[in-house]
């Protein structure tokens, strides 16, 4: 990952964006401390959807196992016939 400073950025931001779009990824930065990251929004999205996966699998795991019977016993409670 490529660093560009932010005044850089400010001036040759078309073309960050079309190499952006490439694939590329840059770390933007102000006064040497790195302040944002550009990168493809597919990847940013990526990491979200694997992030929410593990978040899903660490749930289920600490809930407990309701038997099959039961869920269909509680689809139609309070429902009147």
């Amino acid at each position: 990952m490529r660093e560009v400073q932010s005044s850089d950025a400010k001036t040759h931001l078309t073309q960050l964006l079309s190499e952006v779009e490439r694939g590329e990824s840059f770390i933007i930065t102000r006064r040497g401390r790195a302040v944002a990251r550009l990168v493809p929004a597919g990847d940013l999205r990526r990491g979200e959807i694997e992030k929410t996966m593990q978040q899903i699998v660490t749930l289920r795991a600490s809930l407990p196992r309701i038997p099959v019977d039961e869920i269909r016993q509680a689809r139609y409670e309070g429902h009147r016939y």
